[in-house]
């Protein structure tokens, strides 16, 4: 029998014992060694036909312990144990499990923000829960995974790929004309806190000033780095910004934002991350499931 996500996430922390960086794929023929899978069920796929059972499984049981600080990826598809892990396995566990896992409060946030973003109540537990409620949470979860992988993305990649990444979203969103016109707007020395500047329409009578910082999506952007860029729109007698950054804003920031009277809006790392996956980019489709009804309309008889 294939073994669930969660049984994997001790037999994956001892793989990484070692100290190494060790390769998912690698990992799994491991475990299906480990757990005795048959050929068939190393081969079997989940719905979509996209990953084996097995792989999903050893990804999914690789997230959660990345989310708990147990392991960390140095590169895509890799893996590495880090000192809590160590700490962990030192402590023999019998199992590791997601009640486990919550001891943990950077795996509490990571729950945390899956289930804020759900607009269902989270059911007790499986047997009460509907189809609908069940696909509506596993999707939710999907896409928090996915945020949190974007932000690590960028966060290994050149700050010249960030640039980039700003000019293809804000092109998606609908600012400025074309890319080779954003691309000569944004990314500029910095001119006293800006860093770019885009026509919101073709003739430029409404500018948007844009300030972008690459920085740690754990840190935090106090209300001094927003005064300097509400200085800087001063300066240009402009009435609009968008300050976009990898990391969050702290409280005071954005309370400080409401009451000036230029438009600025802030978009912290996990707003970021939301628009790049609602307006595509960065990120691909891997398969879409559609939900049917009864169209009663179809089925409707008049007495005529």
């Amino acid at each position: 029998m294939i073994p669930n996500y969660q049984e994997l996430m001790l037999p994956l922390l001892k793989i990484a014992s070692d100290g190494n960086i060790h390769y998912i794929k690698d990992s799994v023929d491991t475990l299906s060694d480990a757990f005795n899978l048959s050929e068939k069920e190393r081969q079997e796929t989940i719905s979509s036909g996209v990953q084996t059972i097995i792989y999903n499984r050893v990804g999914w049981a690789r997230t959660y312990l990345k989310k708990a600080g147990l392991l960390t990826d140095p590169k895509k598809g890799y893996f590495q144990i880090t000192q809590e892990g160590l700490d962990l396995l030192a402590k023999n566990p019998t199992h590791i499990d997601n009640k486990l896992l919550s001891d943990y409060p950077s795996f509490r946030e990571f729950r945390k923000r899956t289930e804020k973003d759900s607009p269902i109540v989270p059911p007790k537990n499986e047997k009460e829960s509907t189809p609908e409620e069940l696909l509506e949470e596993a999707f939710n979860e999907i896409q928090a995974r996915l945020a949190d992988n974007i932000l690590d993305t960028i966060m290994k990649s050149s700050p010249h790929f960030f640039e980039r990444l700003v000019i293809e979203l804000l092109l998606k969103m609908g600012y400025g004309g074309s890319y080779r016109e954003l691309a000569q707007a944004v990314g500029k020395s910095g001119d006293e806190g800006i860093d770019g500047i885009i026509d919101q329409d073709r003739l430029g009578l409404d500018r948007i000033y844009i300030q972008a910082k690459r920085w740690d999506p754990s840190g935090s952007i106090g209300s001094p780095e927003v005064q300097k860029f509400a200085g800087a729109l001063l300066g240009k007698h402009a009435k609009k910004g968008i300050f976009i950054t990898t990391a969050r804003f702290s409280s005071n920031a954005r309370s400080y934002v409401i009451a000036l009277d230029a438009k600025v809006v802030l978009i912290d790392g996990k707003q970021l991350a939301e628009l790049m996956i609602e307006y595509g980019v960065g990120v691909t489709t891997q398969i879409v499931y559609e939900i049917k009804t009864i169209d009663n309309d179809f089925f409707f008889e008049s007495d005529d």
